[in-house]
């Protein structure tokens, strides 16, 4: 997990999650100042920690602050990260892949709200959660309109299940969804979480990063 981060006094505060996808490259949602990767604590000193600047932002010209479609983006870091256990890219989802089904279970992480209160935790939170049928989420009562062809719902009643707007969806630990928005309080039914799919952009992807392929670094000898 990535941590997009901005100033705040003379710290850095947490902003959203996102992922790296590539050597100098990080995957998240609409925004983003300053990137730490290899992050547990946001509060703690931790020897696994990278700090980078943003050297691009790529939002996706056709993200839509109605209904957050196209809610995707891509950071290119001031110079490539060093792979290590707490540090590596993921496997992303392609055109062509199988994206999850009805009741697949799915895994998220971040430091997403543990309530509605806008509670955050200090350390990285992983939750398991479950894909929703797609007519149910374009249901009235649901997202109605705003769900798009490039969204994927899931949810889990917990505390958990506020994600981290930018963090990964993975589905057999392939990333499928990047964290969009929905529900304003955490783990209501008919309002869960909202995420587009990674799948429906790879030629912007491989445009934007210049077709590098999207796989981990080898660790320098």
């Amino acid at each position: 997990m990535a941590s997009i981060q901005v100033p705040e006094g003379n710290t850095l505060k947490h902003e959203c999650g996102g992922f790296v996808v590539a050597d100098q490259w990080v995957m998240t949602a609409e925004f983003a100042l300053k990137v730490v990767l290899g992050v547990h604590s946001l509060s703690e000193a931790e020897d696994t920690k990278q700090t980078f600047d943003i050297m691009e932002l790529h939002n996706h010209p056709d993200f839509s602050i109605e209904n957050y479609d196209n809610d995707i983006a891509l950071i290119k870091l001031d110079r490539p990260f060093n792979a290590s256990d707490a540090v590596r890219a993921v496997e992303l989802l392609r055109a062509g892949g199988t994206n999850p089904d009805t009741g697949a279970a799915v895994e998220t992480a971040g430091w997403g709200s543990l309530d509605n209160l806008g509670s955050r935790p200090d350390k990285l939170k992983e939750v398991v959660i479950e894909v929703i049928n797609r007519v149910k989420c374009r249901r009235t009562d649901y997202f109605g309109r705003k769900f798009t062809n490039n969204m994927i719902c899931a949810h889990k009643v917990c505390r958990e299940d506020c994600g981290d707007s930018g963090g990964p969806l993975l589905y057999n630990g392939v990333a499928v969804g990047i964290t969009s928005n929905g529900g304003k309080k955490c783990g209501q039914i008919k309002k869960p979480g909202v995420y587009t799919i990674i799948s429906h952009f790879t030629e912007w992807i491989d445009n934007t990063m210049g077709t590098q392929p999207a796989a981990a670094p080898q660790e320098a000898s």
